[in-house]
């Protein structure tokens, strides 16, 4: 009977050595691929790094960039609308000169002494001064006559009836408005005409003007 080696365990010291280091080999290898599968390549790790601070960077310095222009706009709006207060007040100043000059007709000027004379030009030439230091702040007169009606600009008082200019063209002002910078310090009163030619529509398209005037002074 022929005796089944299959099962037999091999007697050979060296060739059991041999094959036990093969299997070691076999299995460090494949803890290495393991291993390198879930490893992080420190490259890209510092490039990710690096992207992200650049964007931080980028942020910072665009809101540092904002911050500083809207201080800048702040403080340009503090200087030039400080004055708007002391500004109102002085425009009844002004009007009040006005009325004063308004109220000399064409015959007491012409028969007026030289005293009187000085007076007047005395009273004219305070209202040419303030209206001028006021101009120098940033404060300028609005006398509307002629153009079309604006509701940021102009109040107005009552309606002309004119057909030889188009509707809601002011035709009179009752009384000067003013501005400091793009804000109202007081509407122009005005008359405005009604029963002329219907105003033209434009082309396109376009924004009512004062559209964007701030009243808040």
């Amino acid at each position: 009977m022929m005796s089944d080696t299959s099962n037999t365990p091999n007697d050979n010291p060296e060739e059991n050595a041999a094959n036990e280091a093969v299997a070691d080999e076999a299995h460090a290898a494949a803890n290495d691929m393991a291993d390198g599968e879930g490893a992080v390549d420190p490259v890209e790790a510092l490039r990710s790094e690096n992207a992200e601070m650049k964007d931080r960077v980028l942020r910072t310095m665009a809101e540092m960039e904002n911050l500083r222009r809207r201080t800048e706009k702040e403080v340009r709006e503090s200087r030039q609308y400080s004055v708007a207060n002391f500004a109102r007040d002085m425009l009844g100043v002004s009007d009040n000169l006005r009325r004063a000059l308004d109220a000399i007709s064409d015959d007491a000027r012409a028969s007026a002494d030289e005293a009187m004379r000085v007076l007047i030009e005395g009273v004219e030439l305070t209202e040419r001064e303030m209206i001028n230091q006021l101009e120098k702040h940033g404060v300028k007169k609005l006398n509307p006559e002629g153009e079309r009606f604006d509701p940021n600009f102009h109040q107005a008082m009552f309606e002309v009836p004119n057909t030889e200019v188009p509707n809601n063209t002011v035709v009179q002002v009752v009384q000067a408005g003013y501005i400091i910078g793009d804000r109202v310090l007081r509407p122009a009163m005005v008359g405005v005409s009604k029963g002329g030619p219907k105003e033209r529509k434009p082309d396109a398209p376009q924004a009512e003007p004062g559209a964007t005037v701030d009243k808040t002074a």
